[in-house]
Formats: structure tokens, C-alpha cells, sequence
């Protein structure tokens, strides 16, 4: 039988048929569901002004019920596609939304590589959590989706996220001109990098 990455990846199911929960100091990430709109809303709402500088323009209905479950959906089917993971972080201590993660843009063949992103609401920021997050999904890229590459962006201003990078042993590897578009205009990004024989994993 094959029990390889790619095998329990089809249809959503991983090891032992559960959904993966990922665990760091402090923190776990699973993926999103329904029953978090609430806690996603309130935290997102109060977290505009301190996120909107660093993300894409929010939609007209960024923060309704039916924009959060067609959300959903889409993290589901790029889930079933292997293209995209999407990840909610809580804190371990009272299961507390804090922020998200999400491996986007999963390549196979000869690349196995994915694009991290990552957001935190601004009463979490600065106190290691997203820190402790990021370091936790380096072994499920790595061992369980087979992945050889993670690849992050951040914009020339963003010190923290870059810091952040760093310390989980991200390289620089240069900058991208007009690379995404944030905030409604397109921007530079550092470009950060990690690969599989960089790291020790177990």
C-alpha cells in the first residue's frame, strides 16, 4: 500500500484519517471551519487598520458570513487539489484565535515547493506566536506533504515578518520588483527561502 505523502493527501485524509493539528510552543494549527466565523470576524474586524498595510485590498464583504463560507470552500477544494493548505493558529493554553497560515501555490514535479503566508491579529503580535507557528509547519511541508522548498515574501518595510523568517532559519535570497499587490498597489517583496536539507526534523 501507498503511504506517502501524496496518497493521504487525496480527499483530505492523513494519517490515521484525521485532519492534521499541528503543534508548537504555545500554539496548534488545524484547518479552518465554519464554526469559526465568529472569532475569525471579531478578530479581523479590530485587526483591520494593523493589517491592511501588509495584505491585498479587503473585498466590500470581507467580513460576512457568506464571504467566510465561501472561503471555506475554497480552502477545502485547493486542500483536495494539493495546490493550498489553509491553517487557523490558536493559542494551546484556551484554544484562542489568534492568526492564520497558509501554504499556497504547492508546486510538484521537479519544484515540491509552496509560498507561506501568514497573518496575526494585532493583540497577539509581537509575543512569539506566530514565530512558534511558522516553526511548527516546517515538518509537515517538509515530511508530510514531501515538499523541498518554502518560499515567503515581505514587503522592504516589514521588519518583524522578516526578523521572523530569520529566526526559523529562513535565507534572504533577493528582492522582486512589483511583486504583489498590496493595499492596492504593487510592491516590491523580499524574497526569503527555506529547503528540506536545511533543516533537521524528529
Amino acid at each position: 500500500m501507498n503511504t506517502g505523502p501524496m496518497a493521504f493527501m487525496r480527499g483530505l485524509t492523513f494519517p490515521g484519517g484525521q485532519q492534521p493539528i499541528i503543534r508548537g510552543g504555545g500554539v496548534y494549527l488545524r484547518y479552518p471551519r465554519i464554526a469559526d466565523f465568529p472569532a475569525w470576524a471579531r478578530l479581523r474586524g479590530e485587526s483591520r487598520a494593523f493589517l491592511a498595510p501588509w495584505e491585498p485590498v479587503w473585498a466590500s464583504d470581507e467580513l460576512t458570513k457568506a464571504a467566510f463560507r465561501r472561503r471555506i470552500k475554497r480552502y477545502q477544494k485547493e486542500a483536495r487539489l494539493d495546490s493550498a493548505y489553509a491553517f487557523f493558529v490558536f493559542r494551546a493554553e484556551d484554544d484562542v484565535l489568534m492568526g492564520g497560515c497558509t501554504l499556497s501555490n504547492v508546486r510538484r514535479g521537479v519544484t515540491q515547493c509552496c509560498a507561506l503566508g501568514y497573518w496575526i491579529g494585532e493583540r497577539f503580535s509581537r509575543q512569539g506566536y506566530m514565530y512558534e507557528a511558522v516553526r511548527a509547519l516546517v515538518p509537515f511541508i517538509f515530511s508530510t506533504l514531501g515538499l523541498h522548498r518554502i518560499e515567503a515574501a515581505c514587503l522592504p518595510s516589514n521588519k518583524a515578518s522578516q526578523n521572523l523568517l530569520m529566526k526559523v532559519g529562513y535565507r534572504q535570497e533577493g528582492v522582486a520588483l512589483r511583486y504583489l499587490q498590496i493595499n492596492g498597489e504593487w510592491r516590491d517583496h523580499v524574497l526569503f527561502a527555506l529547503l528540506s536539507d536545511e533543516v533537521r526534523l524528529g
